[in-house]
């Protein structure tokens, strides 16, 4: 049996997407594929997920079951799930109970059995590799363009981004107005950040 990186296992609510407000159990894996900067996809990644400690699934387990109340949602992040997702802790997880949702990039296929999947690209559409999902979310900014996706998803979500913890006033007009202008996309802020939660 190997081991995961894991930065942390915590407790809180979906802080967005179409699953907002959803009490759920997180995992944050360790490390990511890509360095998100202000000069490369319009923001600065604000996520801390360098540090790590070794955990085997059964480890993890155990502190899902400690980190809060009994509920029904695992969610799978980082920096980038995918990495380090296999079918043995999709399996596992599943044995002890848990639907598993997860927060990709998108930049590497994943293995089958996930129940929800949401894809939020940081690279040229051409380089994505998961393709099928049940939402795809675009981080912008003021004055990036709707993306052309070509991923096929049930729910296209706008997620106005966040500048020094903040929601900045034009970057969100931006992403109302490309909301309107282009249904069925959907605005999707970062209610997490802005009740200052996990």
């Amino acid at each position: 049996m190997g081991t995961y990186r894991i930065n942390e296992i915590f407790y809180s609510l979906q802080g967005e997407g179409v699953r907002v407000g959803t009490p759920a159990l997180f995992v944050r894996f360790s490390g990511c594929n890509q360095a998100c900067t202000a000069a490369t996809v319009g923001f600065d990644c604000d996520t801390d997920h360098t540090a790590a400690k070794e955990m085997t699934l059964a480890k993890i387990i155990v502190d899902l079951r400690s980190a809060g109340p009994r509920c029904e949602w695992v969610v799978l992040t980082g920096g980038e799930p995918a990495l380090q997702v296999d079918r043995e802790l999709i399996d596992g997880l599943h044995e002890a109970g848990y639907r598993l949702a997860i927060e990709t990039n998108g930049s590497i296929e994943l293995p089958a059995g996930l129940d929800w999947i949401t894809v939020s690209p940081k690279m040229p559409e051409d380089r994505i590799r998961q393709r099928t999902v049940d939402e795809v979310k675009y981080v912008l900014t003021a004055g990036q363009p709707l993306p052309a996706s070509t991923i096929q998803a049930d729910h296209y979500l706008i997620s106005p981004a966040f500048r020094e913890g903040q929601l900045d006033p034009e970057t969100l007009s931006w992403c109302l107005r490309l909301v309107q202008d282009n249904p069925p996309w959907r605005l999707s802020v970062q209610l997490h950040k802005l009740l200052g939660i996990r």
